[in-house]
């Protein structure tokens, strides 16, 4: 077995679960408040019984991160890295397009409950009790968008095609709207410029890791478009290392580290927009972001090794659509 192969495929592996680790202890820490694993040093900490306990097992979740790639690769060592593209960007895939059907889920949902505010029909639709609690952002956030979240990963499971023209198709739809209500009816409302944005952003963060696979990201290729294959995959693997995946461990890292971060602190407050009768999706636009960041180090690592595997010149190259290269 080449140790070089061997380092490579445990690298990109261990990118992706250690970001995964990462993203898992910053819920237990940040939402649950366990306590942090540098208080293991601090003598002056308090610490309990069961915070030692706490903390031993995120150290756990970090080292089976990493001590569980090295062993599986080991022991799968035969497979050809554009196997292992191919898985990660399988899971990447579902990723993304579960994410896609939650925030139209999530859409739409809220701009019913947001359009039935502003008209003051909520009352009359569910009761003066549960509209006065639909009117807290820390009550619609975990009992309205996180379960059409889990509906959405549900959903992803089944329907496999990432459909971005749909959500681009709702943008315009949305959009549209807008000017016939303002131009023709003279009416228009906070939530309808929101779900514009809501849904825009969405088409714009999660549809990078899909053009990437795709090759679809616009190159400044003055030299690179002479390359040979080999040297493409060598640029390409440098490339995914000391450009992408330190881009996604920096947002993340600055993102995501403690509660006044900007991923984290929205999130855990549920912050929503000023409009009292907006859509209360402020603080996924902050997800949006983790969403980016995670979804692109799955792909950079699948980009990794297709790149590595085009300068070894192995065999089953994936041949990109010539539309979409640029």
């Amino acid at each position: 077995m080449n140790p070089f192969y061997y380092t490579i495929r445990s690298f990109g592996w261990i990118m992706v679960t250690t970001m995964l680790a990462f993203v898992i202890n910053t819920y237990l820490t940040l939402a649950l408040e366990w306590p942090e694993i540098f208080q293991l040093f601090n003598q002056d900490a308090g610490l309990t019984y069961i915070d030692y306990i706490k903390i031993f097992a995120e150290i756990f979740i970090y080292f089976i991160s990493v001590v569980g790639v090295f062993y599986l690769s080991y022991l799968f060592r035969e497979k050809s890295l554009r196997q292992d593209s191919l898985l990660l960007n399988k899971i990447v895939n579902y990723f993304i397009r579960s994410c896609f059907w939650a925030v139209v889920f999530v859409g739409m949902a809220d701009v019913i409950i947001s359009f039935l505010r502003v008209e003051d029909l909520l009352d009359d639709v569910v009761g003066q009790d549960l509209a006065t609690q639909l009117g807290r952002s820390k009550f619609r956030g975990p009992y309205v968008h996180i379960p059409l979240v889990f509906l959405g990963f549900v959903v992803g499971a089944f329907i496999k095609h990432i459909a971005f023209t749909w959500l681009a198709f709702l943008v315009v739809i949305a959009e549209l709207l807008i000017v016939i209500t303002r131009f023709v009816f003279s009416y228009e409302q906070a939530f309808q410029g929101d779900i514009v944005r809501f849904w825009y952003a969405a088409l714009f963060l999660f549809a990078s890791a899909y053009t990437l696979f795709e090759d679809g990201h616009v190159r400044v290729d003055v030299l690179y478009s002479k390359f040979s294959s080999k040297t493409k995959g060598i640029v390409n693997s440098y490339g995914s290392i000391l450009l992408g995946m330190t881009l996604c461990w920096c947002i993340l890292l600055l993102g995501m580290w403690d509660k006044t971060n900007v991923i984290v602190n929205p999130m855990l407050s549920y912050e929503s927009a000023q409009s009292g009768f907006g859509m209360y999706t402020k603080y996924w636009l902050a997800s949006f972001l983790a969403i980016f960041a995670i979804s692109m180090m799955i792909q950079f690592s699948s980009y990794l090794f297709e790149s590595y595997a085009d300068y070894r010149n192995e065999d089953g190259k994936r041949e990109i659509q010539d539309n979409l290269s640029h």
